[in-house]
């Protein structure tokens, strides 16, 4: 994995805009309406290609396939493994909504922001013993992204992939006897992704919004003590995931959720920044642009990083569809270099930007990226 060594390198969290038709191929995909199956692989693999180029015309030097042969970040897993079952929730299962109790506080602002959220929800559940059945996917993801990236000038490469945590979170368990046991088979089942990614040559970006934005969908709210209890077990379950895969081909990425909204719930980082830690990675990718969480960058000052480990701070946000300033961008970039040493850092996204922005303001966000990481680099370097 690089380090900034002579500038600060740029990359960014994980999804990017998709076109039009191919996101309309993946809801016909999603809900089971007639598709082609070639033209959709030749469809994906010509976008992989398209936002391969279009990060590099940002400049930036981190690159990924922008997620656009995944619907969602977290439902393709439940196409990957099997032993899961859609079905509608019964009475007394935990829905998992994302708004939890900032929906139950800004209660107005939501019901004017959704509709038709009755009572016929349908969730995916594990009704058997987990496996890992999705070789074909991923490796026509991987073969898609080396033709995208064939000829391309860039620093590296990553892909992404979810943490069993977050696919317990959206995926609830009707089979295995506790949580310890469901997050183990999640763990043993997607160790195979894991370690195909690395072996093909890229780095491996583990998502995990759930280890802090569970915790706003608690209800009623959990004291810190249990919910750090609650969370150790999702960390001691990815890292039995990492078993035998090399920390410097990995990185790790959390959030609390791409959601707009209020998000006066969320966890703050200082509660979950040494579990954090504890994840088997070289790198860590943790929100810190957004409204909520900027002022975290004061965190660092005494959650120390590990030496040889490296801080991907979002420094462009998700969150709202005003264009960052570049010089805001290098201001927050500094904060963190002078904290974590400059060659430690490198300038990230708060969460992917594919589906919470316009997609053109998604590339000139990372644009901005690019330019602020420029100017930093000028401050810290000279």
């Amino acid at each position: 994995m690089k380090y900034s060594t002579d500038r600060i390198l740029t990359t960014h969290a994980g999804a990017l805009p998709q076109p039009p038709d191919l996101k309309q191929m993946h809801i016909a995909k999603d809900t089971g309406k007639p598709l082609n199956e070639d033209a959709f692989h030749q469809r994906v693999r010509l976008a992989v290609s398209e936002v391969v180029k279009k990060q590099i015309s940002c400049g930036l030097d981190i690159i990924n396939d922008g997620e656009v042969g995944k619907s969602n970040f977290s439902r393709y897993a439940g196409e990957r493994l099997s032993g899961f079952v859609e079905r509608d929730a019964k009475p007394g299962d935990q829905l998992s909504t994302i708004f939890a109790r900032d929906m139950v506080e800004f209660g107005e602002y939501f019901r004017n922001k959704t509709s038709n959220r009755g009572d016929n929800v349908k969730r995916v559940f594990c009704n058997g013993p987990l496996k890992y059945i999705g070789q074909r996917s991923l490796h026509q993801e991987i073969d898609d992204f080396k033709a995208g990236l064939e000829g391309q000038n860039y620093q590296e490469a990553f892909l992404p992939a979810i943490a069993p945590g977050t696919i317990e979170h959206w995926m609830k368990n009707d089979y295995y006897p506790n949580d310890e046991a469901y997050l183990i088979a999640i763990a043993d089942a997607m160790h195979e992704e894991y370690k195909a990614i690395v072996d093909a040559g890229y780095i491996l970006q583990v998502d995990d919004p759930a280890l802090p934005d569970t915790y706003d969908m608690i209800v009623p709210a959990p004291s810190i003590e249990e919910y750090r209890r609650f969370a150790e077990l999702r960390i001691d379950a990815l890292n039995h995931a990492l078993q035998g895969l090399p920390e410097d081909r990995v990185r790790y990425h959390i959030c609390w959720g791409s959601w707009h909204g209020p998000h006066t719930h969320d966890l703050p980082l200082k509660y979950v920044v040494d579990l954090m830690l504890k994840v088997k990675a070289g790198a860590y990718s943790v929100e810190a642009a957004n409204p909520r969480h900027e002022h975290e960058w004061k965190v660092w000052k005494d959650a120390k990083l590990p030496d040889g480990k490296i801080l991907i701070p979002g420094v462009v946000s998700h969150a709202t569809n005003v264009m960052e300033h570049p010089e805001v961008v290098a201001d927050r970039i500094v904060r963190y270099a002078n904290l974590a040493g400059r060659e430690n850092v490198i300038a990230g996204t708060d969460c992917g930007l594919g589906l919470r922005v316009h997609p053109q303001i998604a590339w000139a966000k990372l644009k901005v990226l690019a330019e602020g990481a420029a100017l930093a680099s000028k401050e810290l370097w000279g």
